[in-house]
């Protein structure tokens, strides 16, 4: 709980950033459209701003592995567990193997959001599949 809630203020922090750096002139172009304020932010806003947000999310999750790893220091489990006992028993190769794997989920997971970006850009600039123009 504690962790899911240190990790929403990058997420929001970045939304923000991302939907209120959208160059006016493109909302000033969707209103001359006749776009509602709804329509603009579906359409135009949150397509534009997926980077930023997707940033966001990534430090979060990069956050929340790291802060994962903490939790053996009050009595939790995971990987963390693994360099705590290491560091007990004063087994350098136990802190490094937790360590190591501790790192490389968190290298993971930010490989695995940073492929999820590119496809939602993907999607949103309006990129097409089968090699269609």
């Amino acid at each position: 709980m504690a962790i899911t809630l240190y990790a929403i203020l990058p997420v929001l922090k970045n939304t923000y950033t991302g939907i209120s750096g959208v160059d006016p002139s493109l909302l000033e172009a969707g209103r001359g459209l006749g776009m509602t304020e709804g329509q603009l932010l579906l359409r135009v806003q949150l397509p534009l701003a997926v980077p930023v947000i997707m940033a966001g999310i990534r430090t979060a999750a990069v956050l929340a592995v790291s802060l994962a790893t903490l939790v053996a220091l009050i009595g939790g489990g995971g990987l963390g567990k693994l360099i705590y006992s290491g560091i007990n028993k004063v087994d350098n190769t136990e802190i490094l193997v937790g360590a190591f794997l501790a790192a490389g989920l968190a290298i993971i997971t930010d490989v695995v959001l940073g492929k999820v970006e590119q496809r939602l850009h993907w999607e949103t600039s309006g990129g097409s599949k089968g090699g269609e123009g």
